[in-house]
This record gives C-alpha cells, sequence and structure tokens, in this order.
C-alpha cells in the first residue's frame, strides 16, 4: 500500500488515519458498521483500484465472527446507488416535490450560514437540530454536529424516539444500561427473549441462542406477534401489547409466593424490596393473565422454571418499551434477575444496552461548555430549551417561539416520526428554512430547501460504540468520496467557519478539530474500563473491548467467561444496589415501584374508541430495512415486495377480508394501504403492520405513520408506536387504481436513516 501523506482532505482530517488508501491494486480496509443495530459488526471492505467491489464481516472480530446481515452485506449497492445526493441541491418547487436544481457548495454554504446567522442573532433557539441513529458513529453522528449546535445556542433535541423509555427504566433500577455480557448468553440454561425478534434486528445475537439451545438451554419469546425467532424457540407467550409489565408483574408474585427469591441475594444487593412484594402480591396469575390475554397457567409455570433455573438470561430489546407503560414494563422485568439471584452467574441476569460499559467522555466528545451564557431569546444562565424529536410535527406547528430553522442529518423524519399528518403540515410549512445532509432524496429531502450530499460509511473515519456488545470499534475510509460528498463533520466545520465572523461562539477551536481528534475526545482513556487499551491500539487493529463494569474486576483485553459483573452488587444506582423502590422516582413525584400502566389506547382504557377501532397495531421493522435505511436499496425492496399488515383468521373473517387483498388500516389521524397477509402468528384482535415504508415508496403514499400517534410513554418521554388503535377494510377500486400508479413510478431515490 502506497504511503499517505498527512495534509488535510475533504474527509476533514490531517492524520492518515482518516484518508483512504492509495486508489490502485485490490487491498482490504478494516470498518464498522454504523446503523441503528446492537451488533455493530466489525467490516473487511475489498477495495479495487478505487472502487468497493465487497463488504464482508470480519472474521477475527469476535461478536462479529465473519458474519454480516442481508442489508450491510449490499452495502455497495447503497454506496454507488444511483440515486446518491452528489452535490449540493436547491429547491426550485414547492417543499415535497423533489424538485431541486444543482448548485455549488460555495453557493450553499453562503445562503445557510446568511439565513442561520439572520436567525441566531435574534434568538437561536428558533434553529433545531433533528438527527438521530443513521450513524451510530461518535464523529459523524453527534461529534461535531453537536459541537455546532451547542456553540449556535440552539435549540436542544431530546433524542427519544426509540430507546429513551427503556433506558429510564433501566436507569431507575439498575442505574444504567448496563448488564450481562452477550457473550455469555451461549452458557445460559434458559432464555426470555422479550419484546425482541433477533432473526431480524440481532443475528449475532440470534447465533448465541442458537448455539445456548444446542446446547440444551430453553428458549422462550414473550412477543405479540410469532416472529421468526418466535418460530423457532421452545415456547411463545403471545400476550397483548402494552402487557408487558402485568407478565412480569405476575412472574414475581409467582417467585416470592413459590419461596423461589433467593433471599440472600435480595438482602445484600437490592433496595425496597418489602414495597415491592407487597406490590408484586396484587399481581395473582389470574390478573396478570386477563390483562395480557394468556392462560395463568403459562404465567405460573413459566415463573417456576425461570426461578428454578441456573443460569437464567433474560434478552430485552425495544418492541415491549413503545406503549404508554414502556418503561414501567422494563423495571417490573429488571427487578425478575435480583428476585432469582441470577446475577450471581455470568450467564445470568439481563441485557438491554450495554451503552453504559463505555466510558463516553460527553464533557470532551459533544462539548456542552460551548453553549453561550446568554443568549437573545432566553434569561441569563438558562439552557437552551428541549425540542422532544418524538413530537416533532406537534413542535413545528405550535412552538413558542416557532421553529424557523430545521437542520436534520442522520434521519428520516418525515417518514419515522409519528403522527405523518402534523410531520407533513410542519415540514410543509413555507416559513421554515429546512436544511438535509443526505445520502438520498428521501421524503425529509423532498422538503428541504438545501440538500447537501454527505458521505457513506465507506468514505470516512468513524469510531463506534455498541449496544449489543462491549467492543469499541474504528471505521476507517475505504474509498474516497462520491462526487462532492462531505461527512457531516467537514460540513459543520465549513459553516462553523462562514458563521464565525458575526457570531464569535462559532470561531471556538473545538469546530475545528479534525475526525480523529473528535473520535479521541469521545472517550476518557483513563477509565479502568479502557484502560487496558488505547486509541492507538484500536485504530491499529480495528476494535478493543471494554472492561466489566462490576466492582472487584481487574481490567483485562480478554475477559475469563466466569466474570459476573454484578454477582456482589456494585450497580451504577446511588445506592448500588438493584433499586426496586426508585428514591429518585419518589423524590419526582412519580411511582417509585413499577407498575402496569395501561395504554394510551386500547379496549380496556379506552373503550369507545374501541368500538370504532377495535385492533391494536404494532409496526415492527421489516426484516430487510434498517428504520427507513435500505428501503430504497432495489435488491432489499424487492425482497420485502411491498408493505404488509397481517391479520388473525378469526380478525380477517370478520370483515369479509381476503388474504392478498390491498386494504386499508386507518384511524382519526390518518390512513395506509397494505397488502393483507392472513395468518394466526398475529394473535386475535392485532394488526401487525411492517415498517418503516418511504410515503412516496408505499402504495397511497402514507406509511405506518400515518396512524401512529405523539402520545409519549410514562418514562423517558418516548413514542407509543406500538399504543395505536386501528380498524381495517377492504380498498375501493378507485384507491386501487391510484395505487397501482405510484407502485409504478420509478424508484431512483435513496435511504435516510
Amino acid at each position: 500500500m502506497k504511503p499517505i501523506l498527512p495534509v488535510r482532505s475533504a474527509l476533514g482530517s490531517t492524520d492518515p488515519a482518516a484518508l483512504p488508501p492509495a486508489s490502485t491494486g485490490e487491498h482490504v480496509v478494516r470498518g464498522a458498521c454504523p446503523h441503528d443495530c446492537p451488533d455493530t459488526c466489525a467490516l473487511r471492505v475489498t477495495v479495487r483500484d478505487g472502487r468497493a467491489v465487497r463488504v464482508e464481516g470480519d472474521p477475527d472480530h469476535p461478536p462479529t465472527d465473519g458474519v454480516l446481515c442481508t442489508k450491510v452485506s449490499r452495502y455497495t449497492e447503497r454506496t454507488y446507488h444511483p440515486g446518491r445526493v452528489l452535490h449540493p441541491m436547491r429547491r426550485v418547487g414547492p417543499k415535497g416535490a423533489g424538485r431541486f436544481e444543482r448548485a455549488t457548495w460555495d453557493e450553499a454554504l453562503d445562503d445557510i450560514a446568511r439565513r442561520l446567522g439572520e436567525i441566531a442573532r435574534r434568538d437561536p433557539q428558533r434553529i433545531v437540530p433533528y438527527s438521530y441513529a443513521g450513524t451510530m458513529g461518535f464523529v459523524q453522528g453527534e461529534g461535531m454536529g453537536s459541537r455546532f449546535f451547542h456553540a449556535l445556542g440552539a435549540s436542544r433535541l431530546d433524542r427519544t424516539i426509540c430507546a429513551s423509555a427503556g433506558a429510564a427504566g433501566m436507569a431507575a433500577t439498575l442505574g444504567g444500561p448496563v448488564g450481562m455480557d452477550v457473550e455469555r448468553f451461549v452458557d445460559s440454561r434458559l432464555i426470555l427473549i422479550w419484546g425482541s425478534n433477533p432473526i431480524t434486528s440481532s443475528v449475532h445475537f440470534w447465533r448465541l441462542a442458537q448455539e445456548a439451545k444446542r446446547r440444551g438451554a430453553r428458549l422462550v419469546a414473550i412477543d405479540p406477534y410469532r416472529s421468526d425467532t418466535a418460530v423457532k424457540c421452545h415456547e411463545h407467550v403471545a400476550l397483548r401489547p402494552g402487557t408487558d409489565a402485568a407478565f412480569a408483574l405476575g412472574m414475581a408474585h409467582v417467585l416470592i409466593a413459590e419461596g423461589l427469591v433467593d433471599r440472600d441475594w435480595v438482602d445484600a444487593h437490592a433496595l425496597g424490596y418489602p414495597e415491592f412484594m407487597e406490590r408484586a402480591s396484587r399481581w395473582h396469575p389470574r390478573r396478570a393473565a386477563e390483562v395480557c390475554g394468556v392462560p395463568a397457567e403459562q404465567v405460573e409455570r413459566l415463573a417456576i422454571e425461570y426461578g428454578s433455573t441456573r443460569p437464567a438470561a433474560i434478552r430485552l430489546n425495544y418492541g415491549m418499551q413503545r406503549t404508554r407503560g414502556g418503561g414501567n414494563a422494563v423495571r417490573a422485568i429488571a427487578c425478575l434477575p435480583a428476585l432469582a439471584g441470577a446475577w450471581r452467574d455470568s450467564a445470568g441476569g439481563l441485557h438491554l444496552s450495554s451503552s453504559g460499559h463505555f466510558p463516553v467522555n460527553v464533557a470532551t466528545w459533544t462539548r456542552p461548555d460551548l453553549i453561550p451564557r446568554e443568549s437573545p431569546g432566553r434569561a441569563p444562565g438558562a439552557l437552551p430549551r428541549m425540542v422532544n424529536m418524538s413530537t416533532i410535527g406537534d413542535a413545528l406547528l405550535r412552538a413558542d417561539p416557532p421553529i424557523e430553522a430545521l437542520v436534520v442529518y442522520n434521519s428520516n423524519p418525515v417518514a419515522v416520526a409519528p403522527q405523518s399528518s402534523e410531520v407533513l403540515e410542519g415540514f410543509r410549512r413555507d416559513d421554515l428554512f429546512c436544511v438535509v445532509l443526505e445520502h438520498f432524496m428521501t421524503d425529509t429531502a423532498d422538503h428541504a430547501d438545501w440538500v447537501l450530499p454527505a458521505t457513506t460509511q465507506l468514505e470516512h473515519f468513524d469510531v463506534h460504540k455498541t449496544y449489543g456488545h462491549r467492543w469499541l470499534l474504528a471505521n476507517r475510509p475505504a474509498v474516497a468520496s462520491q462526487g462532492e460528498a462531505l461527512p457531516n463533520s467537514e460540513i459543520f466545520r465549513r459553516l462553523a467557519a462562514r458563521l464565525a465572523p458575526s457570531l464569535p461562539s462559532m470561531g471556538h477551536p473545538a469546530l475545528a478539530e479534525d475526525d480523529v481528534a473528535i473520535g479521541r475526545a469521545a472517550i476518557d482513556w483513563a477509565d479502568p474500563r479502557a484502560a487496558h487499551g488505547s486509541y492507538e491500539q484500536l485504530l491499529r487493529d480495528g476494535w478493543l473491548k471494554m472492561a466489566e463494569a462490576g466492582p472487584g474486576v481487574a481490567p483485562a483485553r480478554d475477559l475469563p467467561s466466569a466474570v459476573a459483573p454484578f454477582a456482589h452488587g456494585g450497580f451504577p444506582t446511588p445506592s448500588g444496589k438493584v433499586e426496586m423502590r426508585s428514591p429518585r422516582l419518589a423524590a419526582a413525584g412519580l411511582d417509585p415501584l413499577p407498575d402496569w400502566v395501561p395504554p394510551h389506547e386500547s379496549r380496556a382504557s379506552t373503550p369507545a374508541l374501541a368500538r370504532r377501532f377495535p385492533l391494536e397495531m404494532i409496526s415492527p421493522p421489516a426484516r430487510n430495512f434498517m428504520n427507513s435505511t435500505f428501503v430504497n436499496v432495489e435488491s432489499l425492496r424487492a425482497a420485502e415486495r411491498e408493505p404488509m399488515v397481517d391479520l388473525h383468521p378469526a380478525d380477517a373473517a370478520a370483515r369479509g377480508l381476503v388474504g392478498g387483498s390491498m386494504v386499508r388500516v386507518f384511524n382519526d389521524r390518518g390512513e395506509f394501504h397494505a397488502r393483507l397477509r392472513v395468518s394466526d402468528r398475529t394473535r386475535p384482535e392485532v394488526a401487525t403492520a411492517w415498517g418503516i415504508w418511504w410515503h412516496k415508496l408505499a402504495p397511497g403514499g402514507r406509511n405506518v405513520n400515518a396512524v401512529t400517534g405523539q402520545a409519549l410513554t410514562d418514562l423517558g418521554n418516548a413514542p407509543t408506536f406500538y399504543d395505536c388503535l386501528v380498524e381495517v377494510e377492504a380498498l375501493e377500486v378507485e384507491a386501487l387504481d391510484a395505487d397501482a400508479g405510484i407502485a409504478a413510478a420509478p424508484a431512483t431515490v435513496g435511504a435516510g436513516a
């Protein structure tokens, strides 16, 4: 490989680590998958004469083990997609029409800086960033982006759209997103896969679960839908949506009543057991079964099996969080391993997210200290306002002061945010200045005033933590940028430089740091979890495992399988214990004990609404998409074929609907069209609709979020996508004709996150 001169490039770094290798010959470059998946795979990118020709899983990285999902194995189709945005684009038609003309970077940056500067000098809180997990990297995710908006004094974004309900539940109970090492599941004897379909969403965990099954472990899926994962488990618990907390409390009742609580462990390492015991006493299996719509015998038998099996592990995921009581559900489930003493075993306990095992240094990474102490529009010393991304439709229409500018990166809110009617109305405001950093002309990009071409993962440098395992990964650029695309980090650097003459805060040196420096700043390398390695080692090897977070564990690169980090407590709660009763929630005026919180919309909580819309809708991800990413990749969209909705045979028969027909799914918020699949894999009175299609690639021009609402969860202010009543009926002939025209339209647009 030819030596690389350390000169500043469009990739925004002077460090050779951030520059693509020589463009001649064939070589392999190590990278990392950037997408919103717990597995965060290590990649090997084969480059031939400057063009990436193959993307594979790295066989040397233990969690990846040479395996990639179908989506990422086709990553070259994304990078070289004919619909890539390769130049700055200026809107010339109505918002939403997708009519743009090519412009230069100077024209784009000058106009954007002028418009943002004018607003910032009046009140920077009228500028809102909107971003999420289109890339999970420290550099191209929130590294330079957060620094830019902090220095500007813009509104802060409450990034709630995926995991904040569960995060709040975990923080109240275990102190944060910590738990057992996912690699230890292979040694478990009983695995509860709760609110998760890992065959779709975490293929590497599923491989571990399958190996545990071959060794004799029992697998139980708890999910309203008999997913591909549930089909391959020994047992499926088909509970109603939004009733997971009731099921967990019913299990807790049985554990206590049957004397299966590990009192030695609980007395030493749990806080509030007597109060929790009293709460669980109200949840006899018969009551839990009635709420959940499952047999009482199933609640009782599974609880006894869980309390009698060592080691027993729970793989919790995000599906069960997306109803009103999602935070409390996580709290209730997180108490079960404490009751059973499961934390004593390295292959026992619970795993939701491993994010808390990484020593992220927010102060040096995103630089909140850059927020000006005084700024027009807010009181001295006050922080800029917070805007919840899950209610962006409402915020765009009703925020006070109004949102005048929106800068979107790493997200596609027009497709992914709930209650599309309000989101679309907000994005179509003529007085809203909208800038979108993107790879493709997504639904959101169609509504922008400026679309700026961003690099893909194969074209830029980044550093990634994970939420499914404990390995830090580095991503080196494999090829040069396509067209005039720039990394997010460089776009924000250039905008900051243009704003600095009129806004001195934008001239801070932190806004000029290169990508390699941002990656280094994201991690506290002196923390014991990372102190056994170094940044240089990470860049050299491509990955580095974090040490266990529990007490008394010596940092080591290769951790012994016998380590059980919380065998002796040491949770990152204020008490160091599992907080079954949370003093912090009590201080906030909230119920300190977990309980079942009924859905916003259900037969039980809103009977009048349920008479009009009697089906509870959940909208899990389609197997070949990643949220709204990859929808434009033709081979993956062909595998999905078209939007689908599943109904139980009894529900289809009651409506006179036939499998294979096109149907209308609707409520008072809107409607979308889908192909009906009649299947007993979905439970009665539940509609399972698969997402997230782009609106413009869906029949009828709307996806599942046309019917979801903006009501939030009990904890974490998260969206309630799976807390949604609908009705389903046959589609009229006129609508079918219109859908056929949409389906026949050429799909030369691309995927945002």
